[in-house]
C-alpha cells in the first residue's frame, strides 16, 4: 500500500528536522576506527545511542562454538574477543503490523597507506554535498539512517506497530558471522532492510564468495646460487596464473546464472595480499597469498573450493620442484553462498511504494557482485531481505565518501518503509 500522502510529508519533515544529529553521529561512528579486532569502541557508540533511546537492548561476543556447525558458518581464524553485536528491540504497545530487522555492519576495511588519502580516513570532513571518511558509505551512513528513521516517527509522536530489531553487527568484510550470529541467537522478523551502498537500487542479488591462503614452500639458497633453489615468490605466481584460467572459465557465458547474463565480468578473483621472503640476497622460502573468488548464486562453496583445489593442484603437477612440495589452501573467511531475491514479494512492494513516495521515481532493482549480509535472511530463515542504500564512491578505496543528500533521501524512504511496513500507533 502507500502511505497517506499528509503522513508521508509529515514524515519527511520529520527526518529533515533530525538531519543535522544524524550527520552528527555519523562522523561519531566514522571517527572510531572499527577495523576487524576494534570494532568494540565503535559499538559502545552505538550501544548508548540504543540505550538513549529507552529500546532493550543486547550486546554480546560473537561464540564462535555457537555457530561453528550451521551451514551458514564462515571459518575464522583471529579472535572474536571484540567481535561485538549490539541488538536493540523496539516492542509496540499493540502488535498490528509486521516485524522487521534493520541491519547495518559496524566494521571497516583497512585504510592503506595514510599518506594517499587526501584528509586523515578517521577524521571525517564535509566538502559539498560529500561526507568523506573510511566506512562512511560501507556503511555507517546506513546503519545511522536505521536509528533516525526510527527517531522521526518519534517525533510526529508516533512509532512502530510491530516489533522492530536494530541490529549493529560485524564480520560482515570478512565473515559473515555477525549477522549469523543474531540469527542464531533467535532474532527473527517478517523482513529485512539493509542499507548498504547501492545508488538508491534494490539489491536483486548477490554472488557467493569463498576466502582462501595459498601457501607455498620454496627451497632457499645463497642468491649467488639462485638456479639451485626454488623460489616460493616464483612459483606462487604460476599458481596464480592457473588460478585465473579458473576464473576465465568460471565467466564463461555458457556458466554465466541468467541473472548476470549482462554482466561481462561478474566473478573476480582477488589476489588481495602476499608476503614471502626473507632477504634479497636468499631466493625465498615461502609465500603467502590470500584471495577472495566469488561464485554465481546457484553454486555450493564446496564445489567452488573443489575448483579451487584442482587448479592449485594442477600447478604444483606442473611444476618440477612443486610436484613434489605441493602448495597447501587453508580457508580463511568467507565461505558463503550467493542468493535472489524473488520478484513479488510484499515486502519489496512496500519498499517500491516508500522508495517512490520518497523519491518521486521507479525503484530499480540490480544484481550485485560483491558479499552482502542479505544472504543469512534469505538462505537460514526464509525472510525477504531488501539492500537498498546511499550513493557512495571509492568504497575499500582512497578518500570513500557518500552523498549527503542521498543519506537524507534514504532516510525518508526507510522511515516511510518502516511507517508502512509495521503500521503506527501513538507514541
Amino acid at each position: 500500500m502507500t502511505l497517506d500522502p499528509a503522513l508521508a510529508q509529515e514524515i519527511i519533515a520529520a527526518v529533515d528536522a533530525g538531519f543535522d544529529s544524524q550527520i552528527a553521529f555519523t562522523r561519531d561512528l566514522i571517527r572510531h576506527p572499527s577495523l576487524r579486532g576494534r570494532e568494540h569502541t565503535a559499538q559502545e557508540l552505538v550501544h548508548s545511542a540504543f540505550r538513549k533511546r529507552g529500546w532493550p537492548t543486547d550486546r554480546w561476543a560473537i561464540d564462535v562454538e555457537e555457530i561453528r556447525h550451521h551451514p551458514g558458518f564462515s571459518p575464522v581464524e583471529v579472535s572474536y574477543e571484540n567481535a561485538i553485536n549490539v541488538v536493540a528491540t523496539h516492542t509496540p504497545r499493540e502488535t498490528k503490523g509486521r516485524s522487521l530487522i534493520l541491519n547495518g555492519h559496524i566494521d571497516v576495511v583497512p585504510e592503506g597507506p595514510r599518506d594517499m588519502w587526501t584528509h586523515p580516513p578517521f577524521e571525517p570532513h564535509i566538502e559539498g554535498d560529500w561526507l568523506y571518511g573510511r566506512g562512511g558509505g560501507d556503511m555507517k551512513a546506513g546503519l545511522a539512517a536505521n536509528i533516525f528513521a526510527m527517531d522521526a516517527l518519534r517525533r510526529i509522536g508516533r512509532q512502530p506497530a510491530a516489533t522492530v530489531y536494530l541490529q549493529s553487527v560485524t564480520e560482515e568484510e570478512c565473515t559473515g558471522n555477525g549477522a549469523l550470529a543474531c540469527l542464531v541467537r533467535g532474532y527473527r522478523a517478517d523482513a529485512a532492510l539493509i542499507p548498504e551502498p547501492s545508488e538508491h537500487r534494490l539489491v536483486r542479488g548477490n554472488v557467493g564468495a569463498l576466502w582462501f591462503r595459498v601457501k607455498v614452500r620454496g627451497h632457499p639458497v645463497h642468491a649467488r646460487e639462485a638456479t639451485a633453489g626454488a623460489n616460493a615468490i616464483e612459483a606462487a605466481y604460476r599458481i596464480l596464473a592457473e588460478l585465473r584460467v579458473l576464473e576465465a572459465q568460471m565467466n564463461r557465458p555458457e556458466e554465466k546464472h541468467p541473472r548476470f547474463a549482462d554482466h561481462p565480468h561478474p566473478l573476480n578473483l582477488n589476489l588481495g595480499k602476499i608476503a614471502g621472503g626473507d632477504w634479497a640476497s636468499s631466493v625465498p622460502a615461502w609465500c603467502e597469498m590470500d584471495m577472495r573468488l566469488a561464485f554465481y548464486p546457484d553454486q555450493h562453496p564446496e564445489d567452488v573450493a573443489r575448483r579451487i583445489e584442482e587448479a592449485v593442484s594442477k600447478a604444483c603437477r606442473d611444476d618440477p620442484y612443486l610436484s613434489n612440495n605441493p602448495a597447501q589452501i587453508e580457508w580463511n573467511g568467507f565461505f558463503a553462498r550467493g542468493y535472489v531475491l524473488e520478484e513479488g514479494s510484499e515486502a519489496e512492494e512496500t519498499l517500491v511504494a516508500a522508495h517512490r513516495q520518497a523519491q518521486g521515481a521507479e525503484l530499480v532493482a540490480e544484481m550485485a557482485t560483491g558479499y552482502l549480509d542479505g544472504r543469512v535472511f534469505m538462505l537460514y530463515d526464509d525472510c525477504p531481505c531488501l539492500v537498498y542504500g546511499p550513493r557512495t564512491e571509492n568504497i575499500h578505496g582512497f578518500d570513500e565518501r557518500v552523498s549527503l543528500d542521498s543519506i537524507r533521501r534514504i532516510t525518508h524512504t526507510i522511515a516511510l518503509f518502516v511507517a508502512d511496513w509495521c503500521g503506527l500507533e501513538e507514541v
